[in-house]
């Protein structure tokens, strides 16, 4: 006897059954901090304007502030700046190391997932790409579920932040916006320590030479900004002690310290150049410095400690000094960078 069809609310739930996914695909995005599209003054003045004109980045009075910027600042920091990148630019593909990096970085975590459909895409918080765009092309390749994904271990207002708040302004001009998801900050995810410290011990087993210190250079905040409530100072910390106790005994040697200061206000301490230049002066001859807070190495790893600080170290008695480049596209940070979006993806297969 042929039985008759469900009605009612047992039909819709035998329709939907059958029916297919209505999800499309999941993208994420990778968001770094930012890149000049050129050295010379003009691309320099942009990049700057750009970095500089965020509130996330510059706290203090903005009429000031604007008269600062755009009076003093923008007239004398470009060439400056740019002499800087010069140094340490890409001249094969005519970019700045950063943006090699996490190019390739995109590349090699897409194909991790490329049997699962995910899309990966990268993007820069200042320059180019834009957050905007990247948006805007993962949604027209059919992404309605989105992964943002700081590349910052350690949360900052000034990184984390306002990454963030780029990736939320492009959502505002769609119309069918995406779901979306936003990595956490990680200092203390035990993949991330492992990866930092492989990668402390591979480096040290090939120098000439064994440090007296180890120093684990932050980028810094002004201290005001963390007297507000930032975290980003207690998660170094967190990162640091994570870091010394996954080294062993080679932990002993390890130091925080925080680089990159800017302006004439007082940042979170100690400061990564004053610490090398009193180690130096203290007799300390051998030091190596890593960099936990950077997934990719740029102006402020490879010539701010990589040179700068080299200097300052020698030129006060230091003898032997080494930079560690950070994670980059390296099997190990990349290992990084898909097991927090795996984490991520949880119940979004």
């Amino acid at each position: 006897m042929n039985e008759a069809p469900p009605t009612g609310r047992f039909a819709a739930k035998s329709e939907r059954s059958k029916a297919p996914s209505p999800h499309g695909r999941i993208g994420v995005l990778l968001i770094n901090l930012g890149t000049p599209d050129g050295t010379s003054y003009w691309p320099m003045r942009r990049y700057l304007k750009e970095f500089l004109s965020d509130r996330r980045v510059i706290e203090t009075n903005r009429v000031l502030w604007w008269l600062i910027l755009n009076f003093i600042v923008l007239v004398r920091r470009p060439s400056a700046s740019g002499a800087k990148y010069r140094s340490i630019w890409n001249e094969e593909l005519d970019e700045s190391p950063l943006r090699t990096i996490t190019r390739s970085q995109a590349e090699k975590v897409s194909k991790a997932f490329a049997a699962k459909g995910i899309t990966v895409d990268w993007a820069m918080r200042y320059g180019s790409p834009s957050i905007a765009s990247r948006v805007e092309a993962l949604v027209a390749q059919g992404c309605d579920r989105l992964i943002a994904f700081p590349l910052y271990p350690q949360y900052a207002a000034a990184s984390t932040a306002t990454a963030n708040d780029k990736v939320f302004d492009a959502l505002k001009t769609l119309r069918a916006q995406p779901a979306l998801r936003t990595v956490p900050p990680y200092p203390q995810d035990p993949v991330y320590i492992a990866a930092l410290a492989d990668s402390i011990r591979a480096h040290l087993s090939q120098l000439d030479f064994e440090p007296e210190a180890i120093l684990a250079s932050f980028h810094g905040v002004p201290q005001s900004y963390v007297d507000k409530g930032d975290p980003y100072q207690q998660q170094c910390i967190e990162t640091t002690e994570a870091l010394r106790a996954a080294l062993g005994p080679l932990g002993a040697k390890l130091k925080l310290t925080f680089q990159s200061r800017f302006g004439r206000a007082e940042w979170i301490k100690p400061y990564t150049d004053k610490t090398v230049e009193a180690l130096a002066r203290e007799g300390v001859k051998r030091i190596v410095i890593v960099t936990p807070g950077f997934a990719a190495d740029c102006l402020e790893t490879i010539e701010e400690i990589g040179e700068e600080n080299k200097e300052i170290f020698f030129e006060n008695g230091g003898e032997k000094f080494s930079y560690i480049p950070c994670l980059n596209d390296s099997d190990g940070g990349i290992d990084v960078i898909v097991h927090l979006i795996e984490r991520e993806l949880q119940g979004w297969g």
